[in-house]
């Protein structure tokens, strides 16, 4: 008996180990892989002209997500669409890491709880973030910060993160001397890791963030989300947020706010606005993507809507041509000084082309009729401008 239940004791522990390679080892690198997928294709067709002139572009990226993975983006990945060797490929300048903190079981874009199941503390505890991640939307927050930082400190110079109008100064700069260069905004999509407590906004930006989007997926403390229950406004707590941020060296995002929010924000500040990662409405009319009269109005700010690289945005067509159509309806509908780029990339979205082929894009740019000028405005120009006016 003491040998059969030794035996057994001995298929439990293997059992247990097995199930600790597969949950620690194994998984995450599956959903991650699942969840960021790049369509299988063949290289997309670049004119010369289009290759010329992407050499010569600013190009600026106003969301993605690669910090909520396990991944060196130091390094050339085999999964996922976005590191800073495909971003130098890319001849990318600007990027925005976002930093994911809470994301509700059963996602969908239409009605999510803010009590339902959280998938990134299981993500968290999969990756083996620090404990003080497991249970604290804030310290994942900062953690992300860090992940960048650290990333900086080993890119041998490839990546510079941008805090401040001179540290964005001196990477264009660099740009423009031909080095291969990418300078690194923080964000946090979502304002929840602020976790009810104003005084919280300081430590984030002195993490590095620099732009703070007001809500994901679900209601938090500030107010409603575009994927909540019941399109409400700004509560008191939400207000006094964004008064504060207004006063701060930062970029409000209204990616993922309820429509009601989003215009309380236009009537009670004097900023840029952004929309990091969206489609236009006219041209792909679902929910995800603000009524164009709710656009214009942010374009009215001095503002820069971001346009979405996945098919739940752009009703279909995800190749760089499909892209390009939906941002010259983009330049139709709200001005050739507000598009901007907002890929998305590495936030659980299929692709079909990831940042080292944007080229591609400018060549479906001047396929689609923009001029040079509205390119280079559109590739990253408009961007900067924003950036330019909000950090000091």
């Amino acid at each position: 008996m003491r040998r059969v239940l030794k035996w057994l004791g001995g298929l439990v522990a293997l059992a247990v180990v097995i199930g600790a390679i597969i949950f620690f080892g194994v998984l995450p690198a599956y959903v991650e892989d699942t969840s960021n997928n790049v369509i299988d294709h063949d290289g997309y067709p670049i004119t010369e002209a289009a290759a010329a002139l992407h050499k010569t572009l600013i190009v600026g990226d106003l969301h993605a997500d690669p910090l909520l993975w396990s991944r060196d983006l130091t390094e050339r990945g085999t999964r996922g669409q976005v590191d800073v060797p495909r971003l130098i490929d890319g001849n990318v300048a600007l990027q925005v890491f976002t930093a994911v903190t809470k994301s509700p079981a059963g996602q969908n874009y239409d009605n999510n709880s803010s009590e339902a199941f959280d998938n990134i503390t299981l993500l968290a505890i999969g990756q083996l973030w620090p404990l003080r991640t497991w249970g604290s939307l804030f310290e994942r927050a900062i953690y992300q910060a860090e992940k960048l930082h650290e990333f900086e400190a080993k890119s041998d110079g490839r990546l510079k993160i941008i805090k401040t109008q001179a540290d964005l100064e001196a990477v264009l700069a660099a740009k423009a001397d031909g080095q291969d260069i990418v300078g690194g905004i923080l964000g946090i999509e979502g304002a929840h890791p602020l976790e009810g407590d104003l005084s919280k906004i300081g430590p984030i930006f002195d993490a590095g963030h620099r732009v703070f989007g007001l809500h994901h997926f679900f209601d938090n403390e500030l107010g409603g989300s575009l994927h909540g229950q019941g399109n409400q406004g700004l509560s008191d707590f939400g207000r006094a947020v964004v008064k504060e941020l207004e006063t701060r060296p930062v970029v409000v995002d209204l990616a993922h706010s309820s429509p009601q929010v989003a215009r309380e924000v236009i009537e009670m500040t004097d900023m840029p606005l952004i929309v990091s990662h969206t489609g236009l409405h006219g041209f792909c009319p679902v929910k995800r993507n603000y009524p164009d009269d709710l656009m214009k109005a942010i374009a009215e700010t001095g503002g820069v809507i971001g346009m979405g690289y996945w098919a739940d945005v752009t009703c279909g067509d995800i190749t760089p041509r499909g892209i390009a159509k939906m941002i010259k309806a983009a330049v139709d509908a709200v001005g050739e000084d507000h598009v901007s780029l907002g890929s998305d990339y590495d936030g659980s979205v299929e692709t079909a082309f990831d940042t080292s082929e944007l080229a591609a894009l400018t060549s479906g740019l001047m396929a689609e009729g923009l001029t040079r000028a509205q390119i280079r405005k559109v590739m990253g120009e408009n961007m900067v401008r924003v950036f330019r006016q909000r950090l000091q």
